[in-house]
């Protein structure tokens, strides 16, 4: 009987339950969580060693634990120090490593979870190569320009396309600029712009010579902006010994080279853009090509702006404070030429044309400003080539362009 009395009371207490939750009714079914977790680490697929770098290159883990990944890190560590840097997505360089050093390079990634453990190692050894392979093929080799130019003195199309293949780095172009322009002609420079027949190959593996070749007027071009615009920053203008006689134009009248840019005593009818017009209808800059890079809007960072005649790249204005540290502040970069501090014999009087006035007024320090060599280049990282290479400089003061490259042609 007791027995009885039990299962009649468990039976009521069920019923209790059961009314409690509503009956017969059913309940929601539970929605599964999806738990999320740190990703797996990458890959790294190779190391490449630099002058003072390393370039990692890895592959995204095959697992991000269900999170999207917003870094990666790199660290490379020696004997005697640890160096890290980070980035989105491969490759990511490592700087200010020393050189002949072994480092053992592993990396991480993260997401909103955590971040995941460390990839295998892999060794390297930073190095400077004195005789690098450098390829620019995979740079800027699709740029095209194709427009009609509406500025009072153009008024036609304004042609510029890139290639890279069999022949090198090819510009084909009509040499018409592709941003507002001064009056041409005016008073001090009485030519109109015209269109040209622009044919230029370039190498695709730039390699650096003995010596510095000088290049410029008749001596051939020593580059084009990417708008398919000549750089001559020389001039023809010239002055004899007493200064008695000058000319703007051939033939010259003595050895003292008057300089277009950064002085007063002669007017070239150059317009905002340092450039002006040819006899033959060439518009060309001396001097950065000021409508061109506010074109491209890219801000305080450095520009690439065009190509040397060596295959080199051309910048505008701006690089890194230290030349090899693509992580160092980003700075206006100033030539390496200062005015004399006294005129060189036989020179006109400075009374009459202030220092400055001639190329010859200038002289080459190395080492000062930002360390540029008398072409205006040097060696370091540039967004385009972040394990370095030599390139050049438009800057804001003398040469302003360069007037010599530093590559084999």
């Amino acid at each position: 009987m007791q027995e009885y009395f039990k299962k009649v009371v468990a039976a009521a207490v069920l019923a209790l339950i059961v009314a409690g939750c509503g009956g017969g009714s059913s309940s929601p079914a539970a929605t599964p969580q999806v738990m999320m977790t740190v990703p797996l680490a990458p890959s790294i697929v190779s190391v490449d060693a630099g002058n003072a770098t390393a370039t990692v290159k890895f592959n995204a883990p095959t697992d991000n634990g269900g999170a999207t990944i917003s870094s990666y890190a790199v660290s490379c560590s020696s004997s005697r120090e640890t160096k890290t840097a980070t980035g989105t997505a491969s490759p990511i360089t490592v700087t200010n490593l020393e050189n002949d050093t072994s480092y053992a390079c592993s990396i991480t990634a993260t997401s909103s979870v955590g971040t995941s453990r460390a990839s295998a190692e892999v060794l390297v050894s930073p190095f400077v190569n004195t005789n690098p392979v450098i390829s620019t093929s995979g740079v800027a080799c699709d740029y095209n320009h194709d427009a009609f130019n509406n500025s009072p003195s153009v008024n036609l199309m304004s042609i510029a396309n890139w290639s890279c293949g069999a022949q090198g780095r090819v510009l084909a172009a009509n040499g018409i600029p592709d941003h507002d322009v001064g009056t041409f002609p005016n008073a001090n420079n009485p030519n109109t712009i015209a269109e040209q027949s622009i044919s230029a190959n370039f190498t695709l593996s730039p390699d650096l010579a003995a010596s510095a070749t000088a290049l410029g007027g008749p001596r051939g071009v020593v580059g084009y902006v990417l708008n398919g615009v000549k750089i001559d920053a020389g001039t023809a203008g010239s002055c004899s010994n007493a200064g008695a006689n000058c000319s703007l134009v051939p033939p010259l009248l003595g050895d003292w080279s008057i300089e277009a840019l950064g002085q007063t005593s002669f007017d070239f009818g150059d317009d905002d853009n340092h450039a002006h017009v040819q006899p033959g209808g060439e518009y060309h800059y001396h001097g950065i090509p000021e409508g061109f890079v506010s074109k491209l809007n890219m801000g305080a960072v450095m520009t690439l702006i065009g190509w040397s005649a060596d295959g080199f790249p051309i910048y505008a204005r701006y690089g890194h404070q230290d030349a090899m540290a693509a992580d160092s502040e980003v700075v206006v970069i100033e030539s390496s030429y200062r005015v004399k501090t006294s005129p060189d014999a036989n020179r006109p009087a400075i009374a009459d044309y202030p220092l400055g006035t001639f190329t010859q007024d200038y002289e080459y320090v190395a080492g000062i400003g930002s360390g540029l060599d008398e072409c205006n280049g040097r060696q370091g990282v540039t967004p385009e080539f972040p394990e370095g290479i030599y390139h050049y400089y438009a800057t804001d003061g003398f040469p302003f362009l360069q007037r010599c490259i530093k590559g084999d042609l």
